[in-house]
């Protein structure tokens, strides 16, 4: 048995719904530190299962997140463990088992180990098998990206002139500006206007007195 784990697992297949209505023996699997919820990379993490019947020994296999079902260790009732390829080690994992505990270690938890984690048994020709103890790293959660705040009049710099638009007040305080200089400068050039007309007339009158005292001397 422990030389052909490959052979139960593809037995495992194909018996799971009949086992499962048949099932007599109870299996779970879990963490054997009841705090963990999810590993921390590169941790130690200890996995059991219990069984109410340890003379069949149990396999330890894993569900990755594609579906694709992993042979981790098959552990008889010896016990004796036998790895993937008939190997009695692992540089991955451990395998013990004391009374009806039968221990999976990961040595080094790495993303390559997250999945749901299930135990089986064969006995008596029936396949029993525990509910999956879920091995996930946490979900990080990444903040939604800002977009950036419309634009306002305020932000417009002077460097774009084409952008620039003129303000009310400044508008208003032209206009009174221009008001002013009407009232100032209308009244200024009539004046003017008028001094330029009466020093006219002055030199027109002049100059015909003169020219009447000359025709006198004469």
């Amino acid at each position: 048995m422990a030389r052909s784990p490959a052979r139960f697992l593809l037995l495992a297949l194909g018996l799971c719904e009949y086992g499962h209505r048949g099932q007599e023996h109870k299996m779970t699997a879990r963490f054997h530190d009841s705090s963990i919820t999810h590993p921390r990379l590169g941790q130690r993490l200890e996995l059991e299962c219990t069984t109410t019947n340890d003379d069949s020994g149990v396999f330890w296999v894993r569900l990755d997140k594609d579906g694709t079902l992993h042979f981790i260790v098959f552990i008889s009732s010896l016990p004796r463990a036998t790895f993937k390829g008939n190997k009695r080690t692992s540089s991955r994992f451990e395998a013990t088992k004391s009374r009806r505990f039968y221990q999976l270690v990961v040595k080094s938890f790495m993303p390559e180990d997250e999945g749901n984690y299930f135990c089986l048994m064969n006995s008596n020709q029936m396949l029993y098998f525990s509910h999956g103890q879920p091995a996930f790293f946490p979900v990080t959660t990444t903040a939604a990206p800002t977009t950036p705040a419309p634009t306002t009049q305020h932000g417009i710099t002077e460097k774009d002139p084409c952008l620039k638009t003129l303000n009310p007040e400044t508008i208003k305080e032209k206009e009174l500006n221009f008001f002013c200089d009407i009232f100032i400068w209308v009244p200024l050039a009539g004046a003017c206007l008028l001094l330029i007309t009466a020093l006219a007339v002055t030199v027109m009158l002049c100059q015909q007195t003169r020219r009447r005292r000359c025709r006198c001397k004469r």
